[in-house]
């Protein structure tokens, strides 16, 4: 996609990454397709399809979930739980939010929950789905509690409540997860007590990303906006390919 449409559209599939999807639950029964394919070919894999809490509540997911039960698919649904649904709070989205990955027992699917905070018990959880995938051809619906500390998006800019304006958790509340819960943090604390970085070799790599950052955002701000009609470049590979089907029917609203 050569960075068109945001963050919702990378694609690297030559690093087996599959893209990001704007619409909401869109990915799942495209990580499902992809778990179709290994199965269909006989190979050992599994497609690993990320959402949000958001996201459970689509249709598409369910419907995802039901076939991949059963065809025994190697899927591993991964909902990434930072409760909120860019500004609707778990609660007032999910008629049973206690626990939204206990819903793959609908189907008879295999699931777990953890804490998304320290690398080791991240690494533990997901193994296990990994193996399920691998030696069974099974698949696992995984919810892994982690937290936002910034908007959803420019567009979500009144995230955090103050006194002259309404959002939807507090600034406490930030902080407290900033202060006690950061992964980041929790990773710096194990790579210190293991001996496998000291401070200062972690505040070398904390000032190279962020001049790699500040380079990447300067180089974005100083490059030329894109000729207008690039906008039909990049959307469908048949077309960027000249394929038949790139040459048949219709793919942009031009007359």
């Amino acid at each position: 996609s050569r960075g068109k449409g945001g963050s919702m559209h990378y694609f690297a599939p030559d690093k087996n990454y599959w893209g990001g999807h704007g619409i909401v639950a869109g990915q799942t029964p495209l990580g499902l397709g992809l778990a179709y394919g290994l199965k269909y070919r006989g190979l050992k894999g599994a497609a690993l399809c990320f959402l949000g809490d958001g996201a459970v509540n689509q249709g598409a997911f369910h419907e995802s979930l039901n076939l991949a039960a059963l065809w025994d698919l190697p899927v591993i649904y991964v909902i990434e739980n930072n409760g909120y649904s860019m500004g609707t709070s778990q609660a007032r989205s999910s008629a049973f939010d206690g626990c939204l990955a206990k819903r793959a027992e609908g189907y008879g699917m295999a699931w777990d929950k953890f804490v998304g905070e320290n690398v080791y018990d991240v690494r533990a959880g997901v193994q296990k789905a990994i193996e399920r995938a691998h030696n069974e051809s099974k698949p696992t619906l995984l919810e892994i509690d982690t937290y936002r500390y910034l908007g959803h998006s420019v567009a979500d800019a009144r995230h955090q409540k103050t006194e002259d304006k309404d959002g939807y958790r507090t600034k406490e509340e930030v902080e407290r997860y900033q202060r006690e819960h950061d992964p980041i943090q929790i990773w710096k604390a194990v790579l210190l007590s293991e001996g496998v970085a000291t401070e200062d070799q972690l505040k070398k790599i904390d000032r190279e990303a962020q001049a790699e950052a500040d380079e990447s955002a300067e180089f974005a701000k100083s490059s030329p906006y894109p000729e207008p009609e690039s906008i039909f470049e990049d959307v469908y590979w048949e077309v960027d390919n000249k394929t038949v089907a790139g040459e048949t029917g219709r793919h942009f609203f031009n007359d």
